[in-house]
């Protein structure tokens, strides 16, 4: 691999670290996503903000999915949870297996029954996500006991171990301390603790280090990682950080206007990108090792609204490539997800030697 192409990873931790990842296993997926779809009616029209996204995740690897907000993100680890069913305007199609199950077709009640105990979410804000009135202590209590049929007292004791387990100092002391006495690192440690309680197989992590110090994000990052290793979970790991899902990530899922434009190892999606929005989201990205009198490379324009969603590829009113493909059809015809290589696909009207060539020649000098 040349020096060129490395530099696109390097960019989004600083320096080069070799990569230790599971890469793909013999293993059967723990949740399979398949061709899910969530949109919304409004008044407006039809916001599709989910398109049909599919992915698998393992037993103990991790999936990063990125991208700008609006793209479908969050929607997306809310209709896994099937947290949107209730929303009388949602019209949720598709299919979302865990662990044999399948969920959207399953009862209401049921998929409540698996929320918390084989699959359970960080949420992007835990002053918002927690009971402002209710104790830290008492929230997680809460969390365990509606999967457990345990006294209050076993619960509690559960409730200072995992307090203890995630770094909150004190656990037996702060376990009766309300979420605005945390600090907001503090908080997330919480967030964390009550999501791991009862033990889930998988744990979507949305937005996890937003808003946090940089050493306190890589505290939270190494906490995550380290209760993964003990527990075996799959993890989700939503984010805009490009550095983040650098870090984490087994496997890379790139959304834009509500679908999946690009999907492939972490070491292909960083050394080998093939989706032009994939380029920018690398030539935007602050480089530690950047002289100061450098400018980033912004995506140019803004995110297309998800109910007037631009015909043909959705990124080409923003693609510096639309033209490329001579007949247009970048305007007219939605490229589907193809497979360029194993394990890696996009969804891009250029071929796959014009791709290579732009990423070689124009972009990764770049980086």
């Amino acid at each position: 691999m040349s020096e060129v192409s490395k530099k696109a990873k390097d960019a989004a931790v600083g320096e080069p670290v070799p990569a230790q990842r599971s890469g793909s296993g013999s293993e059967e997926a723990f949740l399979s996503v398949r061709d899910l779809r969530i949109h919304f009616k409004t008044d407006d029209g039809l916001v599709k903000s989910v398109d049909g996204v599919s992915f698998d995740v393992k037993p103990g690897q991790t999936l990063g999915i990125v991208g700008e907000s609006g793209s479908g993100k969050s929607v997306t680890s809310l209709g896994i949870l099937g947290l949107h069913r209730t929303a009388p305007n949602a019209n949720i199609s598709g299919e979302v297996w865990l662990d044999g199950e399948e969920l959207i077709g399953a009862s209401a009640d049921r998929v409540r029954a698996l929320r918390g105990q084989k699959m359970a979410m960080i949420f992007q804000d835990p002053l918002s996500a927690m009971h402002p009135y209710y104790t830290v202590g008492a929230q997680i209590v809460e969390a365990y006991r509606v999967h457990h049929k345990v006294t209050k007292k076993v619960a509690r004791t559960r409730a200072i171990e995992m307090l203890d387990r995630v770094g909150i100092p004190e656990p037996g002391k702060r376990v009766d301390s309300y979420p605005h006495e945390f600090s907001g690192g503090m908080r997330q440690r919480a967030m964390i603790a009550m999501a791991l309680v009862n033990n889930p197989e998988l744990l979507i992590a949305d937005e996890p280090t937003t808003a946090l110090d940089v050493t306190v994000q890589a505290q939270i990052l190494d906490l995550i990682r380290d209760l993964q290793k003990e527990f075996g979970s799959a993890v989700i790991m939503i984010t805009h950080d490009l550095g983040v899902v650098a870090e984490m990530a087994d496997d890379i899922l790139v959304m834009y206007g509500g679908r999946c434009i690009e999907r492939g190892s972490a070491e292909k999606v960083f050394y080998e990108p093939q989706h032009p929005y994939t380029w920018g989201l690398l030539t935007s990205m602050p480089r530690i090792d950047r002289e100061g009198s450098e400018r980033l490379i912004p995506v140019k324009g803004s995110p297309p609204s998800l109910i007037n969603v631009p015909s043909g590829c959705a990124f080409n009113p923003r693609c510096p490539y639309a033209d490329v493909p001579k007949d247009g059809i970048t305007r007219t015809t939605r490229p589907e997800l193809t497979q360029v290589s194993s394990g890696h696909y996009s969804a891009c009207h250029m071929s796959a030697e014009e791709r290579t060539r732009i990423w070689t020649e124009e972009i990764a000098p770049k980086l």
